[in-house]
């Protein structure tokens, strides 16, 4: 059942400006996406980044991991230059690369990254989806990570590119739900451009068959039972390239929403933990209003109008602009792209990476982007550009967003995959983004201003660990707790909350069916609620 809103309401903090400032150079985040560019414009050279937070070490720091391109044609990480990378969070804006003594320089060509303590031991975990390549990694929670994969049932099949931990069946231990994107290998070869200019480019989805994504069931101990046909997920081939979970016809079982490239989207409606139904039609979110398939990337799957349920953006192509589904109750979603003015704001921009947030702390989600487009050749062809910066939309609180100037206009550059987190404990979100074939950026948040906020770092009991799929409520306000966000990317972070008063009350609803309350709590800090 759905929630009804909460009569108590906190006055929103006034709006000051939205305000970022690059860090990475001066923190030592170094890292440069290689995706290993050839003259035969192979698809998968324009698609890796996904960039994972969480604190993999315990000391209350939020670190970060990037996912590394391979060499072409082999997949293969030949040269230090295409190793993952994890950058320990030292304190004060400084970062450590500690790759090398935490394991994780990987293998293959990988694309992506999904963040959960799958085994329940208190240490987050990792799972890095590739190009016939994925690798799970056990954090032993000294510093180190074991190379799971072998004995773990997860196989390798498909070109991976993202990847999402949720509770199928609200059993307590975390599975995982991994997005395939097309049938492709390096020996493809078709020339894709204008032949009489001799200018080749990448190939449109439409020549690169669907295939369907998969679902692995935790049976405990490392080890994983693919359910993908008896889930329903095998007969409905995409081209996905995110995946997002919420619980939005507020049943009790998370939802699983999939972006799909030049497709309809997915929308996954969980029975019971038994299996799932494939409904993105029937609740509105196949296609915009205009029918058309878009060029889906990054998703976020969160509430940004205040009303308690769960709503859609999608990021996409120049002139495709980038979705926002409103979710209006009973199973059933509208297009308010035109009306939140986003379609005007977002026409010349490609998306990847997508993210709501409250970076001003006023009490309301704003909207972030990581833009660039597909096609680095696409300015001989369209009135469009390649390297695009990243763009923020602050919330207007009226259903509406403008696009607000939020320092990162003039870092233009071939953005991919980010994630959130408040690296210095401000309580002001932080953003990471990876860059193809080019610096990654550290946005450290300097917005001024705003009202009390709250960061609150679940412990399940009977839920899983991390109690990824408890939606948290203070006030008009709702929030799940999630780790899969944007495009091929994660952010295993504390729920955060701002806009608020000096003292809140905080609601839970638990993944176990548990409701539980904590009164008057004090605001402006980070507060661990376990579950009773």
């Amino acid at each position: 059942m759905v929630w009804r809103l909460c009569l108590v309401s906190f006055a929103a903090a006034a709006q000051g400006p939205i305000h970022f400032e690059n860090r990475a150079s001066e923190a030592g985040v170094k890292f440069v996406l290689e995706s290993s560019p050839t003259p035969l414009k192979h698809l998968i050279e324009t698609m890796p980044g996904g960039v994972a937070v969480f604190d993999y070490n315990s000391d209350g720091r939020p670190d970060i991991f990037f996912a590394n391109g391979a060499a072409l044609p082999s997949l293969e990480k030949n040269s230090g230059r295409y190793h993952n990378r994890l950058y320990r969070n030292d304190g004060n804006w400084k970062f450590t690369d500690v790759t090398g003594q935490a394991g994780l320089a990987g293998a293959g060509y990988s694309m992506g990254a999904a963040a959960a303590d799958f085994d329940n031991d208190g240490h987050p975990d990792l799972f890095v989806p590739g190009a016939y390549r994925n690798l799970l990694y056990r954090n032993r929670g000294d510093g180190t990570f074991e190379d799971l994969t072998g004995r773990s049932g997860i196989n390798s099949k498909y070109w991976s590119v993202a990847a999402g931990w949720f509770d199928f069946d609200n059993d307590g231990r975390l599975d995982l739900f991994v997005v395939n994107y097309a049938k492709w290998t390096p020996a493809f070869d078709r020339f894709c451009g204008d032949a009489d200019r001799q200018i080749r480019i990448y190939c449109h989805p439409k020549y690169f068959p669907s295939v369907p994504n998969q679902l692995y069931r935790n049976l405990g101990g490392g080890r994983f039972e693919e359910i993908s046909e008896a889930a329903g997920l095998s007969r409905h081939f995409g081209r996905g390239m995110s995946v997002v979970f919420a619980d939005y016809d507020g049943d009790g079982f998370e939802d699983a929403f999939v972006a799909n490239d030049k497709l309809e989207n997915f929308l996954f409606h969980n029975k019971a933990g038994k299996s799932f139904e494939e409904v993105a039609v029937a609740a509105g979110v196949a296609l915009p209003d205009d029918g058309r398939p878009i060029s889906g990337m990054g998703a976020d799957f969160r509430d940004y109008n205040n009303d308690g349920l769960p709503d859609l953006i999608v990021t996409a192509l120049s002139g495709e602009t980038f979705p926002l589904f409103q979710n209006l109750g009973k199973s059933q979603f509208r297009d308010a792209t035109h009306s939140s003015k986003l379609a005007s704001a977002t026409r010349l921009y490609a998306g990847w990476s997508v993210g709501f947030a409250d970076f001003d702390n006023d009490g309301w989600r704003d909207l972030f982007t990581a833009n660039s487009h597909v096609n680095d050749l696409v300015e001989k062809f369209e009135p469009y550009v390649y390297r695009q910066p990243n763009t923020v939309f602050r919330n207007q609180r009226d259903g509406t967003f403008t696009l607000t100037d939020s320092g990162m206009s003039l870092a233009k550059t071939a953005h991919r995959g980010s994630a959130f987190a408040d690296f210095d404990g401000d309580g002001r979100v932080d953003i990471v983004v990876s860059a193809l074939g080019g610096s990654a950026e550290l946005w450290r948040n300097l917005s001024p201003g705003g009202g009390a906020w709250l960061d609150i770092r679940l412990v399940g009991r009977k839920s899983n660990r991390d109690g990824l799929g408890a939606k948290i409520r203070i006030g008009n306000q709702t929030n799940p707790m999630t780790s899969a966000a944007g495009y091929a990317s994660s952010s295993l972070t504390p729920v955060h909350f701002g806009g608020l008063a000096g003292k809140v009350d905080v609601e839970i609803r638990w993944p176990s069916g548990l409701r539980q309350t904590v009164k008057g709590v004090a605001t402006s800090r980070t507060l661990t609620i376990a579950e009773e």
